[in-house]
Formats: structure tokens, C-alpha cells, sequence
């Protein structure tokens, strides 16, 4: 029952000596998917022990090198591995055209790849499966850019074992009391559905908001999330620079988080001009003091929770 995400690059344009471009990898009970695919993202997939064959799902967030500059390497090694599965390919309309210029010329796959385009204003899900679905949020930058939001689905309620035999809970009857039903006894009696069963789990969700400028209106689409990763490419100092490039400041990123009352915030894709990245931090827990600098190889998990009785 994992949700857990590791930080496989953390740089923005410039790779440095410890700091690969973006990439984040999304762990959800053994389901694997990549979040941008930025220079030597396989290589960090082997560093930090993934299997690139257990990935059948990738999400690019925008066309500039820094995030997608490793996809070309990734999918030919997935090949060269024997892979059969087809791989979900997720992102900007102009992606497939440029993988498909890619493969003129290196040659084909012997796997395919399904391509999904995210429609600016579709409130419908862009992927989705029995345990997750994956939302787009539209972002502000020099080219067509999308976050993405990941939300666990509901689960079944756990029924209490020792209360099966004692009102003689049929299979039926454990379907309909898992879907949160009461249960009815042969006299007639009812049995509350919180009396059958343990409080149900909160879903857990992450939400990725790669580069984008300062945006107030991504407060409302990220509302209460559990984890969220915003772009933090400049220093406060630098907040002309950042509206120039179109990209934000900690101080900003933090200043979302709280707006949106999320409950941890990790920033990251820092500029290489800053060869520490602490100030950066400090500026962005001013604002939102559940702030972390992200790092290569970091790992955050979300734990499972139930929902209070109280």
C-alpha cells in the first residue's frame, strides 16, 4: 500500500556534479510512473535500483530539454531490454510528433507507445486505473506546460472479521457492506455500517507543478493535497528574472502551498547559479514552514491514514 515519490533529478536547465535534470518517480502499491524524463534519468533509475522495465507509464510536463532531453535514452534502453509492453507516453501535442521525427531516424521500437494529449479545459481524467486517477493542470510558462495531479481512488472499507461470523455475513453481504451499506439481519435488524467496519483511509495525492510563473489560480486546483512539488527556480532576489523566464521564486512557491493549506511542500528544479540551495529554503518556510529542498535520490512517502472518528 505504498504512495511514495523518489527524486531522481532536481536540477532546472544545468545539470551540476550532484544534481541531475527533473525527474520524479511515483510509486503507488508496486504501479510505477515517471513525472519528466530530463538527461541521464536512466541512469539515475539504475542508481536508485528501479527496474525501467516496471514503468508503463510516463508524464512530460513541457517540451524544453531539461525534461525530456533523457526519454529518447530511456525508451531505446526499455527496448534493448527485450520490453513487449507498450508504454504510455502522456503529454504536450507536439510530443508525438517529435518522437515520431525521433524514430525516422534511430529506427522503431519493438514496443509501442500510446500517446495521450492532455485538452486545455477537459476536466475529465487523463489516465486512470482501479487504484488511481491523474488529473493535468494547466501551467504558465514559455511553451504549453501541464502539472499533474495524482489521487488515490476511494478504497473498500475493512470489514471487522469477528463480526462476520457473529451476524453470519454471506459473500453478498460483504460486498455491499465494504461499499458502505448497512447490514440488515434476517429479523429485520439493522447493523450500522460504522459498527461492521474500520473508518475508511484518507486518499493520498501528489501533485507535480513543473515550470510555470507565479499563478494564484493553482491554489484552487491543488486544494488540501497531501504532498506538493512546486518549482522553485530562483531566489526571492531574483524575482524579475523569474517573471522574465517565466518561472517562480521560493517565496511564490511556498505562498500556493499555504494558499492551498497542502500539507508538505518540497521545491526543487533549482537554478545552478546557486551553488547552495539552503537560503532558498528558508525563504519558501518563512512563508510555509513544511517546506524541504529536494535532493537526488530523496525519498517521501505517505503514510496510509484513517479517517477520524471524532
Amino acid at each position: 500500500m505504498s504512495f511514495e515519490i523518489t527524486i531522481l533529478g532536481s536540477s532546472s536547465a544545468l545539470p551540476t556534479s550532484k544534481r541531475f535534470p527533473t525527474a520524479h518517480l511515483l510509486k503507488v502499491d508496486e504501479r510505477f510512473f515517471l513525472i519528466d524524463c530530463g538527461e541521464g534519468t536512466q541512469i539515475q533509475l539504475r542508481r536508485f535500483r528501479v527496474n525501467p522495465g516496471r514503468i508503463h507509464h510516463i508524464f512530460i510536463s513541457h517540451l524544453h530539454g531539461d525534461h525530456v532531453f533523457g526519454l529518447f535514452g530511456l525508451l531505446s534502453t526499455m527496448g534493448m531490454m527485450g520490453r513487449k509492453v507498450p508504454v504510455g507516453l502522456y503529454g504536450p501535442e507536439r510530443l508525438e510528433d517529435m518522437m515520431k521525427q525521433h524514430f525516422s531516424f534511430f529506427g522503431s521500437l519493438p514496443f509501442g507507445i500510446d500517446f495521450h494529449c492532455p485538452t486545455p479545459g477537459d476536466e475529465g481524467y487523463l489516465y486512470e486505473d482501479d487504484r488511481l486517477t491523474v488529473s493535468t493542470i494547466p501551467l504558465k510558462h514559455r511553451t504549453p506546460t501541464f502539472g499533474f495531479l495524482f489521487r488515490e481512488k476511494k478504497r473498500l472499507l475493512n470489514v471487522r472479521k469477528e463480526l462476520i461470523q457473529a451476524y453470519g455475513l454471506g459473500i453478498a453481504d460483504l460486498v455491499k457492506v465494504k461499499a458502505g451499506e448497512d447490514f440488515v439481519t434476517g429479523d429485520g435488524k439493522v447493523i450500522p455500517n460504522s459498527k461492521l467496519t474500520f473508518p475508511p483511509y484518507k486518499q493520498r495525492s501528489y501533485a507535480y507543478i513543473s515550470d510555470t510563473v507565479y499563478d494564484p489560480e493553482l491554489s484552487d486546483r491543488i486544494r488540501g493535497i497531501d504532498l506538493l512539488f512546486h518549482e522553485a527556480t530562483f531566489a526571492d532576489r531574483d524575482k524579475k528574472l523569474a517573471e522574465a523566464t517565466r518561472h517562480s521564486t521560493a517565496g511564490q512557491a511556498a505562498t500556493i502551498a499555504q494558499q492551498a493549506g497542502v500539507r508538505k511542500l518540497l521545491i526543487g528544479h533549482f537554478s545552478s547559479r546557486y551553488r547552495d540551495y539552503a537560503h532558498l529554503v528558508e525563504e519558501a518556510r518563512r512563508v510555509f514552514s513544511n517546506t524541504e529542498g529536494v535532493n537526488d535520490g530523496d525519498v517521501y512517502s505517505i503514510p496510509l491514514e484513517r479517517v477520524s472518528t471524532e
